[in-house]
C-alpha cells in the first residue's frame, strides 16, 4: 500500500512514516500543500494522510482541488483544530475521516485500515459474515450458528461496526463517533455497557466470546469463533 503523508511537522511525519513502515506500508512524505497537490496529480496512492495547516496551500484547499479533479483516494485529515465546525468543514471538503492531534498511532492505523476496507463507491453490502455470526443489514437480523439473536438498534449498529472491521482494532473513540455520533468523549461508560449487553446476547449458550478487549487500545472482532 502506498501512502502520501502531507505534514509540515517533521517529528510527526517521522512518527507516522516509521509506524506505517512497521506495518508494511510504503510512504512518501511532503511538507507543503503545493507539493502534496503536485504528487496527487502525478502519482497514484492508496491512502492520503493530510495535515490541515500546511504551508503554501492549506490542507482544505488541497483536498478540494484533489476531489474536483476526480480523485477518490481515501483521505484522513490530521489537525489540531478539534471544533465541530472544523470537523464538518473538513468532511464537507471531501475528507473520509478526521483525526485530532495529538493522537495515538494505534488509532491512526485502525482508521486507515477502516478506510481501506470500505467498499468501492456504488458497491452495496447487505450481508456481513464473521465466523459464526451473520448480520443481514436490510432486515437488521443477527444470527449465530443459525440461531436468531434479538438486538436493540444501537446494539446492531455496534455489532455492524465491529464486523466491518473484523480482525482489526476498533477504538472507543471510533465507536463513539460511528455508533453514537459523538465527536467528544462524554466521560460515561456508554460503550462498555452496550458492549456488555451485546456480548451477553451473542454468547448465550456459547463459551467463546467473539469480541476481544485490548486494554488501553480498543476492541477487536474475532474471526475464528
Amino acid at each position: 500500500m502506498r501512502v502520501l503523508i502531507a505534514e509540515d511537522d517533521e517529528d510527526t511525519a517521522a512518527f507516522v512514516t516509521q509506524g506505517l513502515a512497521d506495518l508494511g506500508y510504503v510512504s512518501q512524505w511532503v511538507a507543503s500543500g503545493a507539493e502534496a497537490l503536485r504528487r496527487c496529480r502525478e502519482e497514484v496512492f492508496d491512502l492520503i494522510v493530510l495535515d490541515r495547516l500546511l504551508p503554501e496551500l492549506d490542507g482544505l484547499k488541497v483536498l478540494k482541488r484533489v476531489r474536483a479533479a476526480g480523485t477518490r483516494t481515501p483521505v484522513l485529515m490530521l489537525t489540531a483544530l478539534g471544533g465541530i465546525a472544523d470537523r464538518v468543514e473538513g468532511l464537507e471538503a471531501g475528507a473520509d475521516d478526521y483525526l485530532i492531534k495529538p493522537f495515538a498511532f494505534a488509532e491512526l492505523a485502525a482508521r486507515l485500515t477502516a478506510l481501506l476496507r470500505r467498499p468501492p463507491l456504488g458497491e452495496s453490502v447487505t450481508q456481513l459474515q464473521v465466523g459464526s455470526i451473520s448480520l443481514d443489514l436490510l432486515q437488521r437480523k443477527v444470527r449465530r450458528d443459525g440461531r436468531e439473536i434479538h438486538l436493540q438498534p444501537r446494539e446492531i449498529k455496534l455489532l455492524e461496526q465491529l464486523m466491518r472491521q473484523a480482525g482489526r482494532v476498533v477504538t472507543r473513540t471510533m465507536l463513539l463517533e460511528q455508533v453514537w455520533g459523538f465527536h467528544f468523549d462524554p466521560q460515561t461508560s456508554i460503550v462498555e455497557s452496550h458492549l456488555s449487553r451485546l456480548r451477553t446476547k451473542l454468547n448465550e449458550g456459547r463459551a467463546a466470546d467473539p469480541i476481544e478487549t485490548l486494554r488501553g487500545i480498543g476492541y477487536r472482532m474475532r474471526t475464528d469463533v
